[in-house]
């Protein structure tokens, strides 16, 4: 097996998530809808593994993820891990939202996919069924020869969604209490995954940027699938956040981790997404106890990456280098210009070159097709050779 430290510069790697095909989102509404076993879903989605896997291969990557192709959305999947975690519907949520109507303007504003929203929901007290990824991890790695990535959700943004007031406070009284064990199920995963041989653990945070863009929101949000609410108090969201991961990884050594942070990665409508600079959220970043920050720059959403100008050479930067949500596959020569850029504030050795997201945050709502997902890797790849050759 190849070790992280035997990586190439540059080297190439994805987000999480691939396009599930619909033989997968057939059986994955069978499954949900008690009309499949378990071990047939199994059977079905280990196929899936085996073909998002085979794209990334083909194209190059150099470390590979399983696709996300078991998971209904990259954070509500725990439902089916967890005891005391009820995956509710769009139709049970809106039963719990206090102004109905308001949340429905704010899902139509956004063009989020109402059919594939499903939140996970605390409904007594938390603890594993069975693990979080390691069984994922393990298939793959009987396949594969290549570092493995496995992404997992954050605990803020598990904290945040899966805490529901009316339903969740009878088992936690608050969302800071029900954090104290969805950080210990984190950090046992993260171990049990360092112990298997996992090479790299990403935690998605994505809603961090819809703390500091939409500061003022006190009501109940949406960020990709993300439906709780916020206090409106963002020095207090942030540095809630920055305690929990921290408490997750502090201390364990000899697996390397990250957080992925973006503004959204639930429509191809560019305007109804996030935008803004990375800048308020660096220096919260720059606290966490992660290695590699993977990061979405391949848009002018992103702002600049003259943000890291104070911080130089601090973390590795997982550089989101296309975008996911496209059909224009960007040319080697604009992904090495924007690794170039890079340069002015990492090391050759710290830049990672990846996807701005996941292809397909909801399963049933896929942000690209497999061909185009793969043309992009294959531009990602030719743009790591030449920097490999000029930077190298």
């Amino acid at each position: 097996m190849m070790a992280v430290q035997e990586l190439p510069l540059f080297p190439v790697t994805v987000v999480g998530s691939w396009s599930r095909p619909s033989w997968l989102l057939d059986a994955l509404r069978k499954r949900q809808g008690g009309r499949m076993s378990s071990e047939e879903f199994t059977a079905v989605a280990d196929r899936a593994v085996l073909e998002a896997l085979k794209y990334q291969e083909d194209a190059g990557v150099d470390v590979v993820s399983d696709g996300e192709q078991r998971r209904d959305n990259f954070h509500s999947f725990v439902a089916d891990k967890l005891e005391g975690v009820k995956l509710l519907t769009l139709a049970e949520i809106m039963d719990l939202v206090e102004d109905r109507a308001a949340y429905e303007r704010i899902l139509k504003a956004a063009d989020a996919p109402a059919f594939s929203i499903k939140n996970e929901t605390v409904v007594g007290k938390i603890r594993p069924r069975q693990p979080l990824a390691l069984d994922e991890f393990t298939f793959l790695r009987q396949h594969t020869r290549k570092p493995i990535m496995v992404p997992l959700p954050g605990p803020y943004i598990l904290a945040r969604s899966m805490w529901v007031k009316g339903v969740s406070d009878k088992a936690y009284p608050t969302r800071e209490q029900l954090a104290v064990d969805v950080v210990k199920i984190l950090r046992d995963e993260l171990i049990a995954l360092r112990d298997a041989g996992c090479a790299f653990v990403q935690f998605d945070e994505p809603v961090l940027t819809d703390v500091v863009f939409n500061r003022d929101v006190k009501e109940r949000t949406f960020m990709c699938g993300s439906m709780a609410e916020s206090t409106g108090d963002p020095s207090r969201e942030l540095l809630f956040a920055t305690r929990l991961l921290n408490s997750v990884t502090e201390g364990i050594d000899g697996i390397r981790t990250g957080v992925h942070v973006c503004r959204g990665n639930w429509s191809r409508k560019d305007e109804v997404l996030l935008r803004g600079s990375y800048e308020p959220l660096v220096p919260t970043m720059m606290g966490m106890k992660i290695d590699r920050l993977v990061l979405e720059f391949a848009t002018p959403r992103a702002g600049d990456l003259g943000v890291f100008e104070r911080y130089p050479k601090r973390k590795q930067l997982g550089l989101g280098v296309v975008n996911p949500r496209s059909d224009e596959v960007e040319s080697p020569a604009f992904i090495v210009e924007r690794a170039k850029d890079a340069l002015a504030y990492f090391e050759p050795g710290q830049i990672y070159l990846n996807p701005d997201c996941g292809w397909g945050t909801f399963a049933e709502r896929p942000m690209n097709t497999a061909d185009v997902a793969s043309r992009k890797l294959r531009s990602i790849v030719e743009a790591a050779r030449e920097l490999r050759r000029t930077v190298g």
